[in-house]
């Protein structure tokens, strides 16, 4: 998951491709039709969009009715992966300032603060 994760942040990283991302959020579109939402020549359109497709971030599908037209679309799957991501960090980081708080709130009431679950004190033997 951390080379598909890399992949994905690497890829937003750009504000361009942040812009053809948003833009696609309203559904799939002909590559000419994100260079003009986004403000790009085509030729940089095309470039930013091969970025996305080799990180899975987006599909180009061809037109049944007319094999010329193209349509990019976003893939559901990495945002998710990403979102979980970001969700696991979100708690990590929940816990420790809820750790932090107990720990400051027992220091100004003047008591021992209480031990973080699963997590022994040091120089302490049981």
């Amino acid at each position: 998951m951390a080379t598909s994760l890399d992949a994905t942040l690497a890829a937003l990283a750009d504000p361009a491709r942040r812009a053809i991302i948003e833009s696609l959020r309203g559904g799939p579109l002909p590559p000419s039709s994100l260079a003009d939402a986004v403000g790009l020549t085509r030729p940089a359109t095309s470039r930013h969009l091969r970025v996305l497709r080799s990180a899975g971030l987006v599909t180009q599908r061809i037109d049944p009715d007319d094999a010329r037209v193209r349509r990019v679309g976003l893939r559901r799957e990495p945002f998710r992966r990403l979102r979980g991501w970001l969700e696991e960090v979100e708690a990590f980081w929940g816990e420790q300032l809820e750790a932090f708080r107990l720990h400051a709130e027992a220091q100004v009431s003047g008591g021992s603060a209480p031990e973080a679950p699963g997590r022994r004190r040091r120089g302490r033997t049981s």
